[in-house]
């Protein structure tokens, strides 16, 4: 068993200080002990019993154990992230003097652009028919996350107490434990509104803002599956996620505003090159702007 190895005392202990410390995400949390519990087990195989017996050969080869086992490069990527930050843990309390995994090299990863969600498509996904108190609470979804771009562990995570109906606000909980607010457009506001007043039939157990049947907070993985099947009913031709949403949202305020570090404090990011990711506008639109823009633009014309 892994928590019979000599190596999981500090393992544990490395989780606490992330857990009570760090005071990070329960799901941020879970990653790190399934990928350090990989870790411990292949190290297991390779008689290493001590950390201080771990160098940058003996992290190579568990790379290389990992890729030969079928490990993708991300979750490799995030096997040896969660490796080094555990031996950074180690360093400061005195266990081990150096890093043998700094030196290790992480596989490039192919960013892949998320696609959007044209206007016109998200105009049609949220035409939806409020016949019922369901549709009422998804429909302020759809608005909310789109009308702020939140991610689905914010919007999931927004209580009562989060909004300010009067200023047009809502405050979030982003990666980090960041706290950030945001403006919500009138058109969320309104539905916002509308889903306060049917709320209480759902008999509320806590300070949710949005409630499953049961009157509990709504699920991360119940959103998902509301909002894949309103994309269906809706007769969207593409899968519709949360993510898609909130990248739809940063790439419209983009098109629109070209302000991208705007852009960059609405969505949260800690890196203004995070928000770059979103910035795929289509050449047209680039060349229209610069057309329009640079006084040494007149591209074409004599």
């Amino acid at each position: 068993m892994i928590s019979d190895s000599a190596l999981w005392p500090q393992v544990e202990g490395f989780l606490r200080y992330l857990k009570v410390e760090r005071q990070l995400s329960a799901l941020t949390q879970r990653n790190y002990q399934h990928q350090l519990t990989a870790v411990v087990a292949m190290l297991s195989e390779m008689r290493v019993s001590d950390w201080t017996a771990l160098d940058a050969a003996k992290v190579r080869s568990l790379a290389a154990r990992s890729t030969r086992s079928g490990l993708k490069p991300a979750s490799l990527a995030l096997r040896l992230s969660a490796l080094r930050s555990m031996l950074d843990w180690l360093i400061g309390q005195g266990v081990i003097v150096a890093n043998p995994a700094k030196g290790v090299s992480t596989p490039r990863l192919a960013r892949h652009l998320p696609k959007n969600i044209d206007v016109d498509d998200i105009n049609q996904l949220l035409e939806i028919d409020v016949n019922d108190p369901l549709a009422v609470r998804d429909r302020t979804m759809l608005e909310v996350m789109y009308g702020a771009g939140l991610r689905l562990s914010e919007l999931v995570g927004i209580d009562i107490g989060h909004l300010d109906l009067s200023t047009g606000e809502v405050w979030v909980i982003g990666k980090g434990s960041k706290e950030r607010r945001l403006p919500v457009g009138r058109t969320a506001l309104s539905w916002l509104e509308r889903w306060l007043e049917l709320r209480e039939w759902f008999a509320p157990e806590d300070n949710a803002l949005f409630l499953s049947k049961q009157g509990k907070r709504i699920s991360a993985r119940n959103v998902q599956k509301r909002f894949a099947e309103w994309g269906v009913k809706q007769g969207i031709s593409s899968h519709i996620h949360p993510h898609k949403l909130r990248h739809s949202f940063a790439t419209h305020m983009l098109e629109s505003s070209g302000d991208l570090r705007a852009v960059q404090e609405l969505l949260g990011h800690a890196n203004l090159s995070t928000t770059q990711i979103y910035t795929h506008l289509d050449f047209q639109h680039l060349a229209s702007v610069y057309d329009a823009a640079h006084p040494r633009a007149k591209r074409g014309k004599s």
